[in-house]
């Protein structure tokens, strides 16, 4: 069951959060995260991930990861987004992450305005739910941090692209690079600027 609305709290027990992070980059993977908060721990200070510095994300990562029932953090790389496109990959990792979640949720509450299909629990999506919903606040904070943390592991073997500072996102300087080099074996070969760079001049 998918709806724009909220169910009632009370019908349900375990709910999952799920964001993710990374659709617009032009290389590297996309992060999906899906989070059970535990309302007997409590995590002061959660907000979507995108209005915290870099500094509280990375500090507020390891008190979900402690205090949450359970969590779960999917990639999807650069070729099966290639594959599926950037939102049915998007939707695939989502419904990996809530899979993989144990305790199972009764209720998958996802950022956004799509759910996944195929789901063994009831599912809403939520408009600005990273800043209305906490357990979509921390799975935003996973994915983000997560997703950080691979594109600075990317520019140890890429260094070319600058991935740990742009973190793929199309940044003059980063199509500066991808115009000089050509792509690299991270880069979405979908996505127009990428491609672009593959056609004959």
């Amino acid at each position: 069951m998918t709806t724009g609305s909220l169910f009632p709290m009370a019908e349900f027990r375990l709910i999952a959060g799920v964001d993710e992070a990374g659709r617009g980059p032009l290389a590297g993977p996309v992060s999906v995260a899906a989070v059970i908060l535990d309302p007997q721990r409590p995590i002061a200070g959660l907000d979507d991930s995108k209005k915290l510095s870099e500094a509280r994300r990375e500090a507020l990562f390891p008190l979900i990861v402690e205090r949450a029932l359970a969590w779960r953090v999917e990639f999807v790389g650069p070729e099966e987004i290639d594959r599926l496109n950037i939102l049915q990959a998007t939707l695939e990792g989502m419904r990996r992450a809530i899979a993989a979640l144990q305790p199972a949720p009764e209720l998958a509450r996802i950022d956004g305005n799509r759910a996944p299909k195929g789901l063994r629990c009831s599912s809403e999506t939520l408009v600005g739910g990273d800043r209305l919903d906490p357990a979509i606040m921390a799975a935003s904070i996973l994915a983000k941090v997560s997703r950080d943390r691979a594109m600075v592991a990317l520019h140890a073997e890429f260094p070319a692209y600058g991935f740990a500072v742009h973190k793929g996102y199309p940044t003059p300087a980063h199509l500066a690079a991808l115009a000089q080099h050509g792509p690299c074996p991270q880069h979405r070969r979908s996505f127009a600027p990428v491609r672009a760079c593959l056609e004959p001049r």
